[in-house]
């Protein structure tokens, strides 16, 4: 079937409390206030949504006659329907993000992350660094936020570009590019699930594409793009392998800064108690990859098994995300933990230290949630999808596009992705549950577009490839819209055959 929205299930969508003109201004000024908090007042996101979501209800409820179960569409309906949106996203969103967030620690912690790195890096020539490079950042990438992966791998980063005597563009871009990919494509991260959620999108299907887009993205915007950059940027890497003081500054995708530095390879970590061993190779692989198979077996079983089949009900239930994610983490606690020596107090201590760096992420996801069930409550995105049926606009490239014009205002993914999502969801009615997951990642794609002045991370990869400005476009702004563009283009060709 064709992008191009062609029909619509219009009566399954919310009907608008006011006019068209009101509701379209009350939907620009409810995200030209969360750009205006966030990109020039330097507001926190948390605050920033939860205003923009008041003003979106506040001005479409002017002069409204709207009536939900009885009640008046008025201000306090708007509270009503706010903290609605927030309790629903913390349940279904945000323990992922705490689960997620304990086994990227305990990962980190055990040394296991340093032994993924070890083993392909020592067993790569100089010609097939950048490739190991990318592959490393992607599969550290799966578990991990993208910020804790670059604190974690620039040490590596450093050293490998140092023996190879390659550039350290040429070493940390394929880097960059691996972890990238999988924080904006790829479920469980933040902005995946967020965007599955508000679009009620197929978990299997949309993280079986994201892995399978992920990897031609990450070939184009990682090792081959590397090449142009390290000839636009020609850096050495440095003699001394610490990492240099950053900016103190933490992209809210992020779980929290945690300062700059790194475990760095074949070092002990951080957390790990004295003279405890790392966990094998093949051990951190399978732990790693573990809710990622959980949740393919529940997409297969979808398909591939009927409802009443006893295998399709483990399956279904082992898939959850929520409950493969929990059995990550209690596997993680040994194999990356008790396993290697630690005692229940040290592996505790390392499930706890998760959490704190997690609040700000919690929160502004929870009030993305809020923020969406306000714009779906208005029909804004009723309006919108009529606009798009009217004008045959494909729906893939305009989920992009604001996605895009987003992420470029307030330099963040996870507000692109919340404001996107939620002005989209009026959209999927009569499309398939394959084009809804393209749709997501077609979002996905957009909220990592050119990362400028505005977005912390662009500073956090100037200070620490040290960089200027310009090189800093050159190099890291350019991969990320080589990425976005190349995920876009995947989308766009999947959705003919789709």
């Amino acid at each position: 079937m064709s992008a191009a929205f062609t029909s619509a299930a219009t009566g399954d969508l919310v009907e608008p409390i006011n006019g068209g003109a009101q509701l379209i201004g009350a939907g620009l000024a409810g995200i030209a206030v969360v750009v205006v908090l966030v990109a020039v007042v330097k507001l926190h996101p948390f605050l920033a949504l939860v205003l923009g979501g008041f003003t979106v209800g506040g001005i479409a409820s002017i002069g409204s006659d709207a009536q939900v179960d009885g009640v008046p569409y008025d201000l306090a309906h708007v509270v009503t329907v706010f903290s609605t949106g927030f309790g629903s996203t913390t349940a279904s969103v945000g323990l992922l993000i705490a689960l997620g967030a304990m086994f990227a620690k305990l990962l980190a912690d055990s040394g296991g992350a340093d032994q993924v790195v070890d083993t392909i890096v020592s067993r790569s020539s100089r010609r097939a660094l950048p490739w190991a490079m990318a592959g490393v950042g992607a599969l550290i990438g799966l578990p991990m936020f993208f910020e804790i992966g670059l604190v974690l791998l620039m040490p590596v980063i450093y050293l490998v570009a140092r023996r190879a005597e390659l550039s350290l563009v040429a070493i940390g871009i394929p880097t960059l590019a691996g972890l990238s990919a999988m924080h904006a494509l790829v479920p469980p991260h933040p902005g995946p699930l967020l965007a599955i959620d508000n679009l009620g999108a197929d978990l299997g299907i949309t993280l079986g594409l994201g892995v399978l887009f992920a990897i031609p993205v990450v070939i184009v915007a990682g090792p081959l793009f590397g090449i142009l950059a390290a000839r636009w940027v020609p850096v050495p890497a440095p003699a001394a392998v610490g990492a240099p003081a950053g900016p103190g500054t933490q992209d809210d995708d992020g779980p929290g800064s945690e300062g700059p530095g790194g475990t760095g390879a074949g070092t002990a970590a951080e957390g790990a108690p004295a003279g405890a061993r790392r966990p094998g190779f093949a051990v951190t692989v399978a732990t790693v990859l573990l809710p990622v198979l959980l949740m393919m077996g529940k997409a297969i079983s979808d398909i591939a098994l009927s409802e009443d089949n006893p295998a399709y009900r483990v399956l279904d239930l082992l898939g959850t995300p929520f409950v493969a994610l929990l059995i990550a983490v209690l596997v993680a606690m040994w194999t990356f933990g008790l396993g290697l020596g630690w005692n229940l107090k040290q592996v505790g201590r390392s499930v706890e230290s998760s959490l704190p760096g997690v609040a700000g992420i919690l929160l502004i996801v929870a009030a993305g949630g809020g923020f969406k069930e306000v714009l779906v409550s208005t029909g804004v995105g009723t309006l919108l999808a009529e606009w798009a049926q009217d004008a045959n606009v494909s729906v893939m490239l305009l989920a992009w596009v604001l996605a895009v014009l987003i992420r470029l205002a307030t330099g963040s993914a996870t507000i692109a992705t919340v404001t996107a999502s939620s002005l989209m969801a009026g959209l999927v009615d009569g499309l398939s549950a394959g084009e809804v997951s393209l749709m997501v990642l077609a979002i996905g794609a957009g909220s990592v577009f050119f990362s400028h002045l505005n977005d912390a991370g662009f500073w956090l990869v100037k200070e620490y490839f040290r960089l200027d400005v310009p090189q800093t476009i050159k190099t890291w702004s350019a991969m990320e819209t080589v990425l976005s563009v190349t995920g876009l283009v995947l989308v766009l060709a999947a959705d003919l055959v789709i």
